[in-house]
């Protein structure tokens, strides 16, 4: 029997994972990436420390991804954080679990991984084609740019893993939407995720502490109750604690509702002990050195204090303590989708089949981030991508054999 002619459009981990599952298909399997390297938002993430993965309980982990969290299921369930250091350890890449429950390689970098994977698909035969552009359908085929010019493709089965519309300059522009739309896929608009947010900061404030961290907080949104830190901007707050209440605050923003972030200043002490210390302060002392006495706090925390409220509660212990246990951060807007780690919006799940492929077009599969779905950073986005890339490789070599 002759080989069927495999295409994945799309070099990212989930298109990678794919080819690595139909490797073994017995089939001519051909990646098509449009940058002039595969995996380049794979590698970029990777590197402050590639987080591939989480150690919490599996339970807990396949429900970090809100409403898509049933939809994933069947794909996590086959390629489980365990499968992930598996899967690593077997490209000779060890990892290690870090303190907030992240899992790490050991030299920390992508490229080392991304390297060995590589190599082991090429040894499988998988073709890496580099710098072809899908440019969308046409009476031919699949229509790319290339480096030799324009060229159509017309294999037995295509495996869409295009990315969202975060990073765009890294290859994830979203073109494939209107593509996608005109064969009358339903795809839902692209928001920013795991982003950031604008905040009216006064000129004073922006000018003294934009880049400055806020660190061993509480902060509150819809999302619940979370400790971390984040940064402040020019422009307002980013950073993985305000990434974990992004889709809360980003939802109370797109209804026309006011979004605040509730911070804890000082998660260590009770409001009434913080109250009773300030009382004991002078009042002919300056505000900055009776923050610092009665509540442990100083320099961008305190200013905090003034930037976000009325001046009148700076000067009453009790409005104070208050203040400093339930500070409210009101955000104005998210920043741009460009600058998002990742994206919320997609495919629609009821445009495919269990298999991941469209129900519209029989022989056309997707997976990744691509499809409507988020989730937290913490190594939710990646292993999501892992895991439905192989179900979706999986998928083609079954309706293949059909």
């Amino acid at each position: 029997m002759p080989k069927k002619q495999i295409a994945i459009i799309g070099g990212g981990p989930a298109g990678l994972m794919a080819a690595e599952v139909l490797s073994t298909s017995g089939n001519r399997v051909s990646v098509y990436e449009a940058m002039p390297t595969v995996a380049r938002k794979f590698l970029l993430a990777g590197k402050s420390g590639l987080n591939i993965t989480h150690s919490e309980d599996y339970a807990h982990f396949a429900e970090r991804f809100g409403n898509t969290s049933d939809k994933l299921r069947h794909a996590l369930d086959a390629f489980q954080p365990s499968d992930v250091r598996a899967w690593a350890a077997e490209l000779q890449v060890e990892t290690f679990v870090g303190t907030s429950g992240r899992v790490f390689p050991v030299a920390m970098k992508a490229s080392p991984l991304l390297r060995a994977w590589l190599k082991r698909l090429e040894a499988k035969g998988i073709d890496i084609l580099t710098r072809h552009r899908w440019q969308g359908f046409s009476d031919a085929g699949y229509a790319f740019d290339t480096p030799d010019g324009p060229r159509a493709i017309r294999p037995d089965a295509v495996l869409l893993a295009l990315g969202g519309a975060s990073w765009p300059k890294l290859g994830s522009d979203a073109r494939w939407t209107t593509w996608l739309k005109a064969k009358d896929i339903s795809v839902n608009d692209f928001q920013p995720a795991n982003c950031g947010f604008n905040v009216a900061w006064s000129a004073i404030f922006q000018d003294r502490f934009a880049g400055a961290a806020v660190k061993s907080v509480v902060a509150t949104s819809a999302a619940g109750s979370l400790p971390g830190e984040f940064v402040i901007t020019r422009h307002g707050i980013e950073g993985s604690l305000v990434y974990a209440h992004a889709a809360a605050l980003r939802d109370r923003l797109a209804m026309g509702q006011t979004a605040t972030l509730e911070l804890d200043l000082a998660p260590g002490r009770s409001r009434e002990r913080i109250e009773y210390d300030l009382s004991r302060q002078d009042t002919k002392t300056s505000l900055a050195n009776r923050l610092r006495k009665g509540a442990g706090l100083d320099g961008v925390k305190a200013n905090l204090l003034r930037e976000c409220g009325s001046d009148s509660d700076l000067h009453d212990p009790k409005r104070l303590a208050q203040r400093i246990k339930s500070l409210s951060i009101a955000v104005t807007s998210t920043r741009p989708i460009a600058e998002a780690i990742s994206s919320a919006g997609g495919v629609a799940w009821g445009e495919i089949d269990e298999s991941y492929m469209l129900i519209k077009r029989p022989g056309i599969f997707v997976a990744g981030e691509m499809l409507d779905w988020e989730a937290p950073t913490g190594g939710y986005l990646l292993t999501a991508c892992f895991a439905t890339g192989r179900a979706a490789g999986r998928g083609v070599e079954a309706w293949l054999q059909r």
